[in-house]
């Protein structure tokens, strides 16, 4: 089976403001390659509100009907989702092939970039994401501090998608954009490869009070309550497992299942997906093991049944607490088995914030091993705090919100 390489991944886009843009894939399989598309389009800032995967080990078809905005960059969207597929190697015939001895890419280089800027405002920390999220760098690490006199240093470890930052042009460009987006308020800015030694500098300690809270293997009885119905079905087909699940949407909830399955290492040979207007969803998926088995083993059902449901009922946790006399938020990300965290949780966390009118004193972005997974916490003091609890609900459900709501 071939298939042309520009055909690999169609784009139809929406032909008016508020339809659907189809987007269809068209290549060899392999496990995990439904999250890694989903991942894309969760970070280009897409809602899938319809999805088909069909495949027979070798070769798969996946089509996503997504909800997009006016400023997304399709042909960009398609260059990144190209990037992810299976590559393949080219015939005389101009047919292009599956190779099978296809491997990851080996990891990004990291790249530290600092700057200071003069003084500090409130959405500063977020335009700065903005610039970056458009730059196509991706933030690693974090970390923000502010003077008495109210001057900032940022330092920012991040990868680039374009893999160019050790150009001078694609430098000198990052900075430009940079110095357009904030303006007189940068004094300068540097680019530069990250010392291996700092970035391998990623753990923050995390009070035991907070790993108790925030990272319970139990979930808190209002989460465990919500409408989320998981079913398992082993008579349906003759080799496949059949998983059903009913519930409410959020966003990115496609990639939060496609993850949870990757990193169990199941193979989806069907899945659907649909959400309703009203944003019920229903999602039904035919699986295999590694093995190419049926998930007979009613122990393997139930633990996968149970980390499905954390994903969908509690995927992201945030929390508001005090630091002393301060008042830090705290948002964890689960990581994929890949090294992967969600995409766009920092960019959501400085909107939140900004839509808010609060200025952040510091920003720690670290990795944590907790209860045998890999977690990016994401630790943010807040400035100017004035101790009300209402405001720190309130801080807490606009982050949440921001972080899970289509809106």
């Amino acid at each position: 089976m071939g298939i042309i390489y520009e055909d690999v991944v169609v784009i139809k886009e929406a032909e008016s403001p508020g339809d659907q843009t189809k987007i269809s894939v068209n290549c060899p399989d392999k496990t995990g390659l439904g999250c890694d598309l989903c991942r894309i389009i969760l970070l280009f800032g897409l809602s899938i509100v319809r999805g088909d995967v069909q495949t027979d080990g070798k070769w798969c078809y996946l089509v996503f009907w997504v909800v997009g905005k006016p400023t997304t960059r399709w042909n960009l969207l398609k260059k990144r989702l190209l990037e992810v597929c299976p590559t393949c190697t080219a015939a005389a015939s101009g047919i292009y092939y599956y190779r099978p001895e296809f491997q990851d890419p080996r990891p990004p280089d990291v790249f530290l970039l600092k700057f200071w800027c003069s003084y500090d405002r409130k959405g500063l920390l977020h335009d700065v994401t903005q610039a970056l999220y458009e730059l196509e760098l991706t933030i690693k690490r974090v970390k923000i501090s502010t003077a008495p006199d109210g001057r900032v240093m940022d330092l920012f470890f991040v990868t680039d998608t374009r893999e160019l930052l050790h150009t001078e042009k694609r430098r000198n460009e990052a900075i430009d954009h940079l110095k357009s987006a904030l303006g007189d308020a940068m004094v300068n800015c540097e680019i530069e490869p990250a010392i291996p030694e700092l970035t391998a500098c990623s753990q923050s300690f995390l009070p035991p009070s907070v790993t108790e809270d925030m990272f319970k293997l139990e979930m808190p009885e209002v989460l465990a309550s919500s409408s989320v119905s998981i079913e398992v079905d082993n008579f349906l087909s003759p080799s496949h497992t059949l998983v059903r699940v009913f519930c409410q949407d959020h966003k990115g909830i496609v990639y939060d299942i496609m993850r949870t399955l990757k990193d169990y290492n199941i193979q989806i040979s069907y899945g659907r997906f649909f959400a309703s207007p009203k944003r019920n969803c229903e999602v039904d998926v035919f699986i295999m093991q590694a093995d190419g088995k049926k998930i007979i083993d009613p122990h393997k059902q139930n633990a996968l049944c149970s980390r499905l449901r954390m994903e969908l009922i509690h995927p992201l946790r945030v929390e508001v607490i005090n630091r002393g006399p301060d008042t830090e938020l705290l948002v964890a990300n689960p990581v994929e088995l890949s090294g992967r965290g969600r995409p766009m949780v920092f960019y959501d966390i400085t909107l939140a914030l900004k839509i808010l009118n609060l200025r952040i004193f510091s920003v720690e972005i670290g990795r944590h091993r907790i209860h045998d997974r890999e977690w990016e916490v994401y630790r943010v003091l807040l400035d100017e705090w004035d101790g009300c609890s209402l405001r720190r609900n309130e801080i807490k459900e606009c982050v949440r919100r921001k972080l899970m709501v289509w809106e």
